[in-house]
């Protein structure tokens, strides 16, 4: 396979390393795109073969912006992973604590790192990035004495900077979940593998009293289990939801199409948004 992989970010992203664990084979294939919604685009558009998305943290929840994405676009999940994250307090050599007055990075690393900051920096400004490697290059590229930046090791060798600090998440326990997604609808790409997620999106007909229940109650009836569910609003009309549900099984399982069968009588409209090998902790 010769694909053009996309993941959003400056080389030296946590979502790089996620892309070089899913296609070993396609380092020299890596795009990296500023923005998710540009990554979306530019897999719609046949620019980029995959993607690679960032979906959930162990610490700071939910990416809910890729969660729209996913119901706007037309793409399925291949593959997932769940990534050990370690943040490092990156700055240019020679910076000591005490000259540090601006540490920047993406606002979820800053909030898996906030013991950190308060305890050891508290005089310091905390200025949100676009991406961990993205405030590492403009440190580097700037030369921005008293900066500091947190990010990858990798993101540190790539721009030259020093590791002052490694491992400052709040709780070792941090990973992040990627997914690897294609254009189209979902299909089983990826046969391989004892244990499968399937995911989907739906919305209720009506907002009355037990909808959710009787929902997740055809995945009950049918032993099958639940994973995650995640609420959204429905874009244009307020104070109603779409749900996001991740539950055990493949999509070829009898108990998995009677489940979404029955799922459908009740919902307004139901999306697959993929059914794949339930993916490995890379630490």
């Amino acid at each position: 396979m010769d694909n053009k992989v996309g993941y959003q970010g400056e080389v030296g992203a946590f979502s790089e390393l996620a892309a070089h664990h899913f296609r070993p084979d396609q380092t020299g294939k890596l795009v990296p795109i500023p923005t998710f919604e540009e990554l979306f685009e530019r897999l719609s558009d046949d620019t980029l073969d995959e993607i690679v998305i960032p979906i959930e943290n162990t610490l700071y929840g939910s990416v809910h912006a890729n969660y729209d994405l996913l119901l706007e676009h037309n793409a399925h999940i291949v593959q997932e992973m769940k990534l050990r994250v370690r943040h490092n307090l990156l700055v240019l050599p020679g910076t000591t604590y005490e000259d540090i007055k601006v540490v920047s990075s993406h606002p979820q690393a800053l909030g898996q790192c906030r013991a950190f900051l308060t305890a050891r920096l508290p005089h310091a400004e905390i200025v949100p990035s676009y991406d961990t490697a993205g405030s590492a290059k403009k440190l580097a590229a700037e030369m921005a004495v008293g900066h500091a930046a947190i990010a990858s090791r990798a993101a540190a060798k790539e721009y030259n900077l020093e590791v002052l600090a490694e491992g400052i998440e709040s709780n070792h326990e941090n990973y992040t979940r990627f997914l690897l997604l294609r254009p189209g609808s979902a299909k089983l790409d990826e046969a391989k593998g004892a244990t499968f997620r399937t995911s989907i999106v739906y919305a209720m007909q009506q907002n009355i009293p037990g909808a959710l229940f009787k929902s997740l109650a055809v995945f009950a009836l049918r032993e099958l289990d639940l994973l995650k569910i995640e609420s959204r609003p429905l874009i244009g009309s307020p104070f109603e939801y779409v749900f996001y549900l991740d539950f055990k099984g493949r999509l070829d399982e009898v108990a998995v199409g009677r489940a979404l069968d029955h799922l459908e009588e009740m919902a307004a409209y139901v999306k697959l948004l993929g059914s794949y090998p339930a993916g490995p902790v890379v630490n």
